[in-house]
């Protein structure tokens, strides 16, 4: 509910299940298998939700890692829980992390209107001979935080600057 860590200012952070990449020396591989972890539910969402509205303790938006949010079996509960935040949650940003490239992603329909509802996107697989410890919010250096709405709308990418 809490995380200073996953992007910038005070966020929510949901951390997914699954992931295709497996990348040599992920620091997350618990979270690879779909079925670790717990079931996401609605009572999951709509406390996310409540989170991101508290007053007491504002948040700035949600963070979305994993594993592969953007994992197949995922997308459905993924898309909704984003839908919501854009419809429930006005001026939250939306973050996330996956292994699959902006250009792919951007190209394929499955995950055209995911791109068009979030904000930053961190793309690519980790690489461990690329890692740098100093890096902002990824751990290889191939890894790019991508301005999604300036690079959908300019078609090309525009990389997060704040």
């Amino acid at each position: 509910p809490i995380d200073v860590v996953n992007g910038l200012g005070t966020r929510c952070s949901l951390f997914v299940s699954g992931c295709e990449h497996q990348c040599k020396g992920c620091y997350n591989q618990s979270t690879w298998r779909l079925d670790s972890g717990h079931l996401f539910t609605q009572e999951m969402s709509d406390r996310i939700i409540t989170d991101l509205n508290d007053t007491k303790v504002r948040r700035r938006g949600l963070s979305l890692s994993g594993g592969d949010p953007l994992h197949p079996a995922n997308l459905a509960d993924i898309f909704a829980l984003v839908t919501r935040v854009r419809n429930e949650c006005p001026g939250k940003d939306i973050w996330c992390w996956t292994g699959h490239d902006f250009e792919y992603l951007k190209n394929n329909l499955l995950y055209v209107d995911f791109l068009a509802n979030i904000d930053v996107l961190i793309d690519g697989k980790f690489v461990k001979e690329l890692y740098e410890p100093d890096l902002l919010f990824r751990g290889s250096s191939q890894q790019r935080i991508i301005d999604v709405k300036k690079s959908l709308a300019q078609n090309e990418i525009v990389l997060y600057d704040e």
